[in-house]
């Protein structure tokens, strides 16, 4: 028997003022309005070039047969290939899908790397699920979508629920439909494939780098420097560890299943093994339960919520006392909770510069790889620290200069520049 399985029941519909794709065209209508723009662009810039849904069947080791569908949207073309991660995740839907295609647009055009912004995804839970059934839904997912996507088309990398095997089965797939191997069909592969050292830790060590110049240039690293993190997975794990390493007392790290708080600064080594032997943060001996949500509220230098989108609500938004909020996720902060942090004083340094060191690393992977000649992972850090800091701080000097907050500014930078690609190419016919 099949079932036909979705997220879109997870998803509150955009009508209503919660969702992700809200969330994304407020802040580009925000972003045409500062730029003077007129509504024409707006509705190009806010409608996705291409949207594909597909249906996956699913083979289960016991017999039956599930349903589940997937999804990859192209949300724009004018600066090169689209470029965007696939995750798995039982929330995907499809305007998920755009909102975070759009927002990969602005974090390229941002950073200037030569893409356009793209996502897909598959409404599963990994967690309930075989290796052998994951690696037939990312092989039928892959063939439904491999006239989408390409080395100079479309090129997927790693997200929530992926990860570099992921990517190996679906370069392995598309290249079999190919009749020869197509390394630069994903990034984010393993090293022995055409991977990018450097690839697996670069949103977090771009986030990281990105935290600690914030704190630096807003003059908020005095005295004791404090951190919460939301999510321990391959982003906060990484910032954690990074962190702590440059000095930073990590007090409260949270996962999807539960909190654990230090006031004396978690030790992340040892909170990591815990994880890998338990699967999540809860029971962690050396640091004490923290009821989830209070974490977004504790009184500590930094924020840094870095698991998924709308966790930073009107509601919550009063009761949040950190002084600098570094966005790891895509989308945690609602318009409305920007709102009240702008009113009261919080710096939110925005996801599309925050984690955009996924992106820059993948570009790099995407280069070496057209060149045949990989780089060492002390360049790619290099590189790496080097383009985000050079970004952050054109960032911080347009919007001290504009009197705009970081992610108004940031959002109309990268708009400015999509929307100057579009006039410059014309439409055809």
């Amino acid at each position: 028997m099949s079932q036909i399985l979705d997220g879109r029941s997870a998803v509150a519909a955009e009508t209503r003022g919660a969702s992700p794709l809200h969330a994304a065209r407020h802040q580009l209508r925000e972003a045409v309005d500062t730029l003077g723009l007129g509504d024409a662009e707006y509705e190009m810039l806010s409608t996705p070039r291409r949207e594909l849904t597909v249906s996956i069947p699913l083979r289960c080791d016991d017999g039956t047969t599930r349903t589940y569908l997937g999804y990859r949207v192209q949300h724009n073309l004018s600066r090169g290939p689209a470029k965007g991660g696939v995750r798995f995740s039982p929330a995907v839907n499809l305007d998920e899908v755009r909102a975070l295609a759009m927002w990969m647009t602005w974090k390229s055009a941002l950073l200037d790397l030569p893409y356009g912004g793209a996502k897909g995804g598959v409404a599963i839970d990994p967690r309930g699920h075989t290796l052998g059934e994951l690696e037939r839904v990312t092989r039928r997912y892959t063939s439904e979508i491999a006239g989408f996507i390409g080395p100079d088309r479309d090129i997927p990398a790693p997200d929530i629920g992926t990860d570099e095997r992921t990517m190996a089965w679906m370069m392995d797939t598309f290249s079999v439909g190919a009749g020869h191997t197509v390394l630069g069909v994903v990034t984010g592969k393993p090293l022995e494939l055409g991977g990018s050292r450097g690839r697996a830790s670069a949103t977090s060590r771009g986030l990281g780098h990105v935290v600690l110049a914030a704190l630096r240039d807003l003059r908020l690293g005095g005295g004791a420097t404090t951190a919460a993190i939301q999510g321990f997975g391959k982003v906060g794990r990484g910032l954690a560890a990074f962190l702590a390493e440059a000095g930073v007392r990590v007090i409260a790290v949270s996962d999807e299943d539960g909190a654990v708080c230090n006031d004396g600064g978690i030790d992340v080594t040892a909170l990591g093994e815990h994880v890998d032997r338990t699967g999540g943060v809860a029971g962690f001996a050396l640091a004490d339960a923290l009821p989830g949500g209070e974490l977004l509220e504790m009184e500590v230098t930094v924020l840094v919520p870095a698991a998924v989108e709308g966790v930073l609500t009107a509601e919550n938004a009063p009761r949040v006392r950190a002084r600098l909020i570094v966005e790891g996720a895509n989308g945690p902060t609602t318009p409305e909770a920007d709102a009240v942090f702008e009113a009261r004083g919080i710096t939110v340094v925005p996801d599309i510069l925050a984690n955009a060191g996924g992106v820059l690393v993948s570009y790099f992977e995407w280069v070496q790889g057209n060149q045949s000649y990989w780089w060492t992972e002390d360049d790619v850090e290099r590189r790496l620290r080097d383009r985000m800091l050079a970004s952050w701080e054109r960032l911080l000097a347009t919007a001290r200069s504009s009197r705009r907050s970081l992610r108004r500014t940031a959002t109309a930078l990268a708009v400015e520049r999509v929307a100057d690609a579009h006039r410059l190419r014309g439409l055809y016919p």
